[in-house]
């Protein structure tokens, strides 16, 4: 009859959002933080792979935009319209040669050209990076936090054992299940997590190559300029 009467009284909805609403208030938390750790890794994902594509794709058009250009003059009137990385890297050029027209050193202006270049490249390779930290972190401690749930569901569960003095397994299940669904949660928030932010190194590390491509073709033109500026030096010389 009392084995009757508990059997009567279980939960018998088991999906979940019925254990979801069934666990603690600890356990619950838990689940709702991973859930939000989840929404944050998918827009973080959405959001950085659109403007990585966008940035890859203007940088790539522009750099076949100069392709036939022989100066930084030229190469600036064709991106007049459109300024982007390849533009920043034309116009921090040109205004370096500008405050070089008197150094007769062109190889020291080369370098402080490539000075110029480098941060600016780096500075945008850390803008893009911007925000990817927070999947590295989501991915490491997301299973743990989960597990941490686990752990405090099923030490209730094991309290209730005690409290209600029987061993039938039925009546702590609905508990365990709740509390193993926080780990099922922590996984589902971070294999994504980890998914994403490898993807999201590697498609870096090839827009990082196209920057320097972009880096060296300024470089390019830097060089045909100053040998222009050389050679009317020398003609100016002779005569």
């Amino acid at each position: 009859m009392a084995e009757s009467k508990i059997n009567s009284s279980l939960p018998h909805d088991l999906s979940p959002l019925a254990m979801f609403l069934g666990a603690g208030a600890v356990v619950k938390s838990v689940m709702l933080g991973l859930a939000f750790a989840s929404v944050l890794t998918w827009t973080i994902g959405l959001f950085k792979a659109v403007e990585l594509f966008l940035a890859h794709a203007r940088l790539r058009r522009d750099i076949r935009a100069i392709a036939a250009d022989t100066s930084l003059a030229a190469a600036s009137q064709t991106l007049a319209k459109r300024r982007g990385l390849l533009g920043a890297f034309i116009d921090v050029s040109t205004v370096e040669l500008t405050m070089s027209t008197e150094a007769p050193d062109k190889f020291g202006i080369k370098e402080r050209v490539a000075s110029r270049l480098g941060r600016i490249e780096l500075a945008a390779i850390r803008g893009m990076n911007r925000g990817t930290g927070v999947l590295a972190s989501i991915g490491a401690t997301a299973p743990f936090i989960g597990l941490f749930g686990t752990v405090w569901g099923i030490m209730n569960s094991f309290i209730g054992i005690s409290k209600s003095q029987t061993t039938n397994l039925a009546v702590v299940a609905p508990g365990i299940a709740e509390a193993l669904q926080a780990t099922a949660i922590g996984l589902i928030a971070a294999i994504p997590a980890v998914l994403i932010y490898n993807w999201f190194t590697r498609a870096l590390g090839g827009y990082r190559a196209l920057a320097g491509d972009a880096s060296a073709e300024v470089m390019r033109l830097v060089s045909r300029d100053l040998d222009r500026v050389s050679g009317h030096r020398n003609a100016n010389a002779a005569e």
